[in-house]
């Protein structure tokens, strides 16, 4: 008789976020993930050979959670309109850019599994970007961002946006804002 699981896909996946994002890929292990969990690294090691199976099946899960998500909005206004409604989104997922940089960290050729995680999370990869330029592509039609300026310079400054530490606590709806008016308008006052 096959013994129970002592925890779900949610609870095994919001304890490793939580340990990624505060200690990194190279820090994680089942040590720690089955002390936060209160199991036994043997019962992950039932369904994960070794940390990269689990982290990239983790990074698929996410990066499934965040382009439902995202493709759930409602593309049906104009551009500054969706663009609102997209960094929004970003902020209220801004450890997807954290999340995203552990897609590189993990070896090549850990096995089968993980190799065809990595593809599947590559492809996601692209996707997103892809709706993100088609979102600039829209803004350059409707001449609201200059057309000069490089797709991916705009998406890079974009997300890059998420990256930047708030060091002075500056309330979050507050920190969103100024980014947004940044991003949309700049930072120099106009006569």
């Amino acid at each position: 008789m096959a013994r129970e699981r002592k925890f779900t896909d949610d609870e095994l996946f919001k304890a490793t976020k939580s340990l990624l994002i505060e200690e990194g890929y190279d820090a994680f292990t089942f040590s720690k993930l089955a002390s936060i969990m209160e199991v036994s690294r043997g019962s992950i090691y039932k369904y994960y050979e070794n940390k990269d199976e689990l982290i990239s099946e983790f990074l698929m899960y996410e990066m499934n959670r965040f382009l439902k998500g995202f493709n759930e909005l409602d593309k049906s206004g104009d551009f500054q309109t969706q663009f609102y409604l997209v960094i929004d989104f970003i902020f209220q997922h801004s450890e997807i850019h954290q999340i995203l940089e552990i897609i590189n960290q993990i070896p090549k050729k850990s096995s089968n599994r993980v190799s065809s995680n990595q593809t599947q999370l590559n492809t996601y990869h692209t996707d997103m970007y892809k709706q993100f330029q088609s979102l600039i592509e829209q803004g350059k039609k409707e001449r609201v961002i200059k057309s000069h300026l490089s797709d991916a310079i705009i998406l890079g400054m974009t997300f890059q946006t998420i990256a930047i530490p708030n060091h002075f606590g500056i309330p979050q709806d507050e920190w969103v804002a100024s980014i947004r008016e940044i991003l949309s308008e700049g930072m120099f006052q106009r006569e």
